[in-house]
């Protein structure tokens, strides 16, 4: 499915291609970080220009201090996929 540039609202399937990954990784992302969305019925709806915002709010370092407070605490070593942490199987 391809979205429209010109659509302010998406779905999941929309959203995770705007973003440039899977809807499997994007469903991870969207159950284990705190992403702009609204749930109407059994649907998620996201703006655009707020996933946009959402990306470019992060900051790189804060994913390697993530990573190396990972392996100082002793968890077990989490595998990293486009910045987000997703657990090795």
């Amino acid at each position: 499915m391809s979205s429209s540039p010109d659509r302010d609202i998406l779905n999941v399937e929309e959203a995770a291609e705007l973003l440039g990954v899977s809807v499997k990784t994007f469903n991870k992302v969207l159950h284990s970080e705190n992403l702009p969305a609204r749930k109407i019925g059994r649907e998620w709806k996201f703006s655009r220009r707020h996933l946009i915002e959402w990306v470019g709010s992060g900051q790189s370092i804060d994913f390697y201090r993530e990573a190396s407070d990972s392996r100082d605490e002793g968890v077990q070593e989490a595998r990293r996929t486009a910045g987000w942490r997703i657990q090795a199987d």
